[in-house]
């Protein structure tokens, strides 16, 4: 059975991990919209569709021509990602606080930045760099999923944002960008009867566009922008990308994990401080050829 993060957060009735548990959504627009389906022994298999089998009219009499269609047989592995939130138990009585309020602020640091990270890697981790890591959509987006705004980048188009929306099958559930990127767009089509205004799951107005959510990524725990404009193309090292994505369990986009998101009480170390450890053994797969597609080489306007 398929689950948001959001949905996990509401059905967890210990107070330690739904505090963790509740900032990943929260932080991650894309930990708020992927679903994420739950796989026993960390390995996910399945067929992704690549070529349909031929098919036409005969006549009488005649018969039909043989034809297979080609299926790509695709494994994806969890990977762990985790880390440990540190909490000197004289901070709270220097600071005249709660220990367990002094915990849960420094267990949510230590959930916003797994979530951040995360965020950055659904992007732009690479495997080949780090087989810690697992491949980005960066690294998974080729062929007609890769759109160039043009040989050294070229500034948004409607026509641009058309095709990478058209690129994806039926219709993308959202469009990620960077809050420069939401600038340029909103810039582009400021009198456009298709932008209009909604709200994500905590109630922030969200623009639209065709009725198509746009959903910022901002900065990562280091502070540096995970969708910047600073990617090369051709001759310029300025420019940024956009991504249309559908999430759907067992059909596009969705997420994976072996087992919930967990989050351990190491209790009291050495007799000074309390240890929290927070760890998930997650990754996500792209099911179907077009559930996704990314533009690219786009620069800033004047």
């Amino acid at each position: 059975m398929a689950h948001t993060l959001l949905d996990a957060a509401k059905l967890e009735t210990d107070t330690l991990k739904r505090n963790v548990v509740s900032v990943f959504p929260q932080i991650s627009p894309v930990l708020e919209l992927m679903p994420f389906v739950d796989i026993p022994g960390g390995a996910y298999k399945f067929n992704r569709e690549e070529a349909l089998p031929g098919v036409g009219f005969r006549g009488i009499n005649e018969d039909y021509s043989e034809s297979t269609g080609l299926l790509q047989q695709v494994v994806e592995t969890t990977r762990v990602l985790g880390g440990k939130s540190k909490t000197d138990r004289a901070l709270a009585v220097e600071r005249g606080s709660s220990l367990g309020e002094l915990r849960a602020v420094n267990d949510r640091l230590s959930a916003k930045s797994a979530a951040l990270y995360f965020t950055r890697m659904f992007f732009k981790g690479d495997s080949s760099d780090d087989p810690r890591q697992f491949d980005g959509l960066n690294r998974r987006l080729t062929g007609p999923q890769l759109i160039s705004a043009g040989d050294n980048g070229a500034v948004l188009t409607v026509n641009m944002l058309d095709d990478l929306i058209d690129a994806v099958a039926g219709e993308p559930d959202v469009l990620f960008m960077s809050k420069a990127m939401r600038r340029e767009l909103t810039k582009l089509l400021r009198n456009d009867a298709r932008i209009s205004y909604g709200s994500d799951a905590f109630g922030n107005q969200v623009a639209m566009y065709g009725g198509i959510p746009i959903r910022v990524i901002e900065e990562d725990g280091h502070g540096a922008q995970i969708l910047g404009f600073d990617e090369e193309q051709g001759t310029s090292d300025e420019c940024g990308s956009i991504y249309a994505v559908r999430f759907g369990a067992e059909e596009f986009v969705h997420g994976i994990q072996n087992g919930p998101l967990e989050v351990i009480d190491l209790g009291l170390q050495e007799g000074m401080y309390y240890l929290t450890a927070i760890e998930w053994l997650a990754s996500f797969v792209v099911l179907h050829p077009r559930a996704a597609a990314r533009l690219k080489g786009v620069l800033k306007s004047e």
